[in-house]
């Protein structure tokens, strides 16, 4: 199970446990005005984001999380939830600038509006510039434009794919919404989850969502500090404890 820090001035027991926690980075990527912002915010807070704006460059909070809550296992970590923003562009200059979010990446969640089907079919795109990020990503996309499932079956860093404004959909169409976000799920090799950001209830305790969210972060936490894998092997120099603590109080 997982739950936010609120914004308040911290002890300095506060802080030096705080050092004690190991953390996991997992990126937060999909087109602008998808509800990255909104997602990210209710993750970590468990509170509806009032006012949401545009995210320019990058945005993280973070998340703690008990992983195997109620196991002889059980441990708490850091998750910290980095919402790059920027559109999905093939120009140099704006994929080598958000490059730079990429390194060291542990997980993966792939945000789409599901009353937007164009946003959904930019995931893939998102996908590939951020596990592709120093080299070209030849040979993914096949000639009859279906997608090569191969690449994900392989991909050692876990994803999970999130539709958000679920409540926006019509009753007449969710049946073919959900068919073309099973698809998405097959293709990604990743379970999924459709919510509306604005409600909480869509992730509360017990909800077969919060589930699949903590066995996502669960499985994070698991490849980077339980499984010898040198690819998931990371260091946080970029993003320090203080810093946690400034993103938390600035809210």
């Amino acid at each position: 199970m997982g739950r936010g820090l609120k914004n308040c001035l911290l002890p300095d027991r506060v802080y030096q446990k705080m050092a004690s926690l190991d953390r996991v980075k997992v990126l937060v990527l999909g087109d602008s005005g998808v509800g990255k912002s909104s997602l990210v915010h209710l993750l970590c807070q468990n509170q509806v984001l009032g006012n949401p704006s545009w995210t320019v460059g990058c945005s993280v909070d973070v998340r703690v999380q008990d992983y195997k809550e109620g196991t002889p296992e059980e441990k708490t970590f850091y998750i910290e939830l980095w919402d790059v923003g920027g559109s999905v562009g093939n120009a140099s200059s704006v994929k080598s600038t958000r490059a730079v979010f990429y390194n060291s990446v542990n997980g993966i969640i792939l945000v789409h509006d599901l009353t937007n089907k164009k946003s959904s079919q930019n995931l893939y795109r998102w996908s590939l510039e951020a596990l592709n990020k120093d080299s070209s990503p030849t040979g993914v996309i096949v000639s009859n434009g279906d997608y090569d499932r191969e690449q994900f079956a392989e991909n050692p860093v876990p994803l999970l794919l999130i539709g958000t404004k679920f409540d926006q959909i019509p009753e007449n169409k969710r049946s073919e919404v959900l068919t073309r976000t099973a698809f998405l799920s097959e293709d990604f090799n990743a379970e999924e989850i459709n919510l509306d950001c604005t409600n909480p209830r869509y992730l509360a305790a017990g909800t077969s969502n919060a589930v699949k969210l903590s066995r996502f972060f669960d499985k994070v936490i698991e490849k980077r500090y339980f499984t010898r894998d040198p690819s998931q092997v990371s260091l946080f120099s970029l993003f320090s404890v203080q810093s946690v603590v400034t993103v938390l109080v600035k809210g």
